[in-house]
């Protein structure tokens, strides 16, 4: 009897040791990374679309804030993000018989500059796209333009996210 209590102690034991530094967003951040700081991303690209890099900053901070238990500081935070909009573009992706286009694709990239004060090694500048195809027979503007937005703004804050802290 006294050997199977502490064969239970060792296995209960084992089991919440084990699942200690488990996170249900999938990251791994470590107990010294407090808060995170997100700086104006610019828009730098040819095509300039008001309000937009308000609206992408915005959306990785919210991102961040609603998967990681880190608080949203405006100086001197433990990770930083910080970059520019270097490509906003619409470009038709397939033509008709009359020479218009069938589908037209909005392209948005993104530069990313990550810094970690803690681990140093982690830091790195890299680039992060993606793109919304839509008619060509239809403008982008009014809530087409938000989704639009939005679904870019999904995709790259979360590839954003998975290389800054899921490390995927």
């Amino acid at each position: 009897m006294k050997q199977f209590k502490y064969i239970i102690f060792l296995f209960l034991s084992a089991t919440l040791l084990g699942c200690g530094p488990y996170s249900f967003t999938g990251t791994s951040i470590k107990d010294n990374i407090k808060t995170f700081q997100v700086n104006y991303f610019q828009n730098t690209a040819d095509l300039i679309e008001p309000g937009f890099d308000r609206d992408f900053t915005l959306a990785l901070q919210d991102l961040i804030t609603n998967q990681t238990n880190l608080n949203l500081t405006t100086t001197n935070g433990d990770l930083v993000y910080e970059g520019e909009i270097t490509q906003y573009r619409i470009s038709p992706t397939t033509a008709q018989a009359n020479s218009t286009a069938a589908q037209n694709r909005l392209t948005v990239n993104v530069r990313v500059r990550f810094f970690d004060k803690n681990e140093p090694d982690e830091e790195f500048e890299q680039s992060f796209s993606f793109f919304y195809d839509y008619s060509g027979n239809e403008l982008l503007q009014g809530a087409q333009k938000d989704t639009a937005h939005e679904e870019i703004f999904e995709r790259i804050t979360q590839d954003i996210f998975n290389a800054t802290l899921a490390k995927w």
